[in-house]
């Protein structure tokens, strides 16, 4: 509640909160986008492949040049201003650096990035919720044996809803269900970045000239995206995942607690606090009014007699029985809120959601037929997509992680629909990520698989 104040109290003392951010693409702009309005916080430097397109979004977003003109972070500290290169380990590893802000959304390098700025002493913010999703519990770790903060990106929906199950847990509600709103249908399982815009309402020449990258919005549109996040969430929060995978109930926003309560009572949960996603379409494809596509919530329980007469004194929405209700926010502003993760992690030394456990998992699940020798292409692309798993289940066939599923090749037939396996692919096994995550299953695996 007062992280305004603290942060004009660092400026006013002339000790900003000093920032690295990897990855200046469309979510490191949103943020950028907020910092020169953010008192208290300088960031220092910005990593990028591209220094020259880094530079373009600065000055889109509305950064004057003098700003960022810096050739060295010793004259950015010096003057105020921010460095940009493609030195990535040179400006995290920089003593001045406090908080880096992981931005580039491929999951391999994340965990690079994340395990370097632990190992030099920094706290990170992770936007790349696909890293999270395969080995958040392990990092958060890492961060946490060198006295340093790991967190979820506030303003990207994991984290928002984090915050709304604190709410609720801290207020004294049991928490019954909580997630995030989603346009689906199921055929959008097999969408491919050929047949993803037809599905979102847009021409390829409208995509085209908007500068949109199919296979990322593919990986929204085909379920991929809703099951990373829902896997970040229950990590996170200790909710737990369906058995078969996220069923994208439709329903609108003031019906989110009829749906989203036990199957016994008439609801889509097998049991209470489970996550779900809330389709914004009606299975015959109808849009729903006051949908929450965009947002995200919580489900939460009056357990009492006086808790449930209080809902009614105040005209709390609720399900037909009066004991289930729901706190929601109807939109998120993804990177433009990234801000308050920076400063709760730097001035509160408090994650905005950190993963505590391997309660859930995305496994990579073939799109189609594939064949022995090809060679998979990742999230939002033609050959798999994710689904939300429990852990338990995930570990005891061997899952694939989807964010480890890019550019690796088969080795045998996977059918259509099926989820793949660590022993369907040859892959890389030097990789941080790979060690990181079969380091973590072995801690997460339950002892009757080991």
């Amino acid at each position: 509640m007062n992280l305004y104040s603290k942060l004009r109290q660092r400026q006013a003392e002339g000790r900003p909160i000093r920032v690295a951010l990897i990855g200046a693409g469309k979510f490191g702009s949103m943020y950028l986008a907020q910092v020169p309005k953010t008192p208290g916080l300088h960031l220092v430097g910005i990593a990028d492949l591209s220094p020259s397109r880094a530079m373009d979004n600065l000055q889109r977003v509305g950064w004057s040049k003098e700003c960022f003109s810096a050739p060295s972070l010793e004259v950015a500290l010096a003057q105020g201003t921010t460095h940009i290169g493609e030195d990535w380990q040179a400006i995290v590893s920089h003593p001045a650096i406090d908080v880096v802000v992981e931005c580039t959304g491929h999951p391999i390098a994340a965990v690079d990035h994340c395990l370097f700025a632990f190992d030099h002493g920094k706290h990170v913010v992770n936007v790349t919720v696909e890293a999270d999703a395969f080995c958040g519990p392990l990092l958060a770790q890492r961060a946490a044996e060198k006295n340093l903060v790991y967190s979820l990106a506030y303003g990207d929906q994991p984290a928002l809803v984090c915050d709304l199950v604190d709410w609720a847990r801290a207020a004294g509600f049991p928490v019954v269900s909580a997630g995030r709103g989603h346009k689906w249908l199921p055929h959008f399982a097999q969408s491919t970045p050929e047949t993803v815009w037809g599905y979102y309402g847009l021409t390829e020449e409208q995509a085209r000239i908007g500068g949109l990258n199919p296979k990322m919005f593919n990986s929204f549109l085909d379920g991929s995206k809703p099951a990373i996040e829902s896997t970040a969430i229950c990590n996170a929060t200790g909710l737990v995942a369906p058995p078969d995978g996220l069923t994208f109930p439709p329903a609108s926003v003031d019906d989110i607690p009829f749906v989203c309560r036990p199957i016994a009572e008439g609801g889509v949960l097998h049991q209470k606090g489970q996550v779900e996603v809330i389709s914004s379409l009606e299975k015959d494809g109808r849009i729903i009014p006051y949908d929450i596509r965009f947002g995200v919530f919580v489900v939460f329980e009056g357990d009492t007699e006086y808790i449930r007469n209080c809902f009614k004194e105040y005209m709390v929405r609720t399900d037909p029985s009066g004991r289930y209700a729901c706190l929601y926010k109807r939109w998120h502003l993804i990177g433009l809120e990234v801000g308050i993760s920076v400063a709760s992690v730097a001035l509160r030394h408090e994650p905005t959601g950190a993963a505590i456990g391997m309660n859930a998992d995305v496994v990579a699940t073939a799109k189609r037929e594939l064949k022995s020798g090809e060679v998979l292409d990742g999230e939002g692309g033609y050959t798999v997509h994710g689904k939300l798993l429990p852990a338990a289940r995930s570990l005891a066939i061997g899952g694939l992680p989807l964010g480890l599923a890019h550019d690796v090749k088969l080795i045998r037939d996977v059918p259509a629909g099926q989820c793949l396996t660590w022993g369907d692919v040859a892959i890389d096994t030097s990789l941080n990520a790979v060690r990181l995550r079969k380091e973590m299953e072995t801690l997460c695996r339950p002892s009757e698989l080991r």
